[in-house]
């Protein structure tokens, strides 16, 4: 559950923050009646991302045997590449994340309008909704269905509620504080899954374990306990793991390492060529 709550509320008050910063555009450039079709684009865009959690889940519904083992292997690491990507993003757009949905909304408003407002909710709420609902479905692989339904429910309610007070309140969040802080949580869930999704290759036959069991300590924490199922959903505990998932979860945060020393590395200068 805790897995899906967090996604949740990240993905939930990442779309709130868009939402409140049109919203209060409309109000400063006073276009109250433009509002709805913002509402319209949030509503299509909940319901079409819901549709595709359905179809996601009808899809792996499909499968059985070896080919189920394959299609969740794959599922999980398209959810980690895509998870690492969206944290990435959000870090190197959160400085001008305002600046462009006021332009887009004055655009928006200029063009047409409602259509024009309703296209702008839509696709943008509508890419956070299909990020979710990969990432749910993802999620849904290591704990139930029930456990990943209300930590997803409970995680949209409470990302509402904070959305409502830094817009509604005079209280103000440390917003950057909390998406470092999930971002942290969630690499290390990226990693799990990583790790994940080799088991299920190993499971497969597409990917050798090399070594079956690296170490077991099931006698000291199983997998299968309580307190194991919160760390195998969190962490990507596993008690038993194979050579290769343990390569994999390692490889996972070099290739990550690498990743970030690329993204801080200020751009170089263009040289100028010498004139005599």
């Amino acid at each position: 559950m805790l897995p899906s709550l967090l996604l949740a509320l990240r993905e939930g008050l990442e779309a709130a923050l868009v939402i409140g910063i049109v919203l209060g555009i409309l109000s400063k450039i006073k276009r109250q009646d433009l509002k709805p079709a913002v509402w319209s684009g949030v509503a299509a865009a909940a319901i079409f991302s819901l549709l595709g959690a359905l179809l996601f889940t009808q899809l792996g519904a499909q499968f059985e045997g070896r080919a189920e083992e394959i299609f969740e292997g794959i599922a999980m690491l398209m959810a980690a590449g895509l998870l690492t990507w969206m944290i990435f993003w959000m870090q190197g757009r959160a400085r001008t994340l305002r600046q462009e949905l006021e332009t887009d909304t004055h655009r928006a408003v200029a063009q047409g309008g409602q259509k024009a407002l309703f296209i702008l909710a839509f696709l943008t709420i509508g890419r956070e909704g299909l990020e979710l609902a990969l990432f749910l479905f993802a999620t849904s692989m290591t704990s139930t269905a029930m456990q990943t339904i209300v930590g997803a429910i409970l995680g949209l309610v409470i990302a509402g509620i904070l959305g409502w007070i830094l817009f509604a309140s005079t209280r103000r969040l440390n917003v950057k504080a909390f998406f470092q802080v999930t971002s942290v949580l969630l690499i290390l869930f990226a990693a799990g899954l990583v790790a994940h999704g080799v088991h299920e290759f190993n499971e497969a036959g597409l990917i050798p374990p090399v070594i079956e069991h690296v170490w077991d300590i099931n006698h000291l924490l199983h997998e299968n306990s309580t307190l194991g199922e919160i760390l195998k959903a969190l962490f990507g505990y596993n008690g038993n793991p194979s050579l290769t998932e343990l390569i994999a979860y390692a490889a996972y945060f070099v290739l990550l390492w690498l990743g970030i020393q690329g993204f801080s590395r200020p751009a170089q200068p263009i040289k100028q060529p010498f004139k005599n």
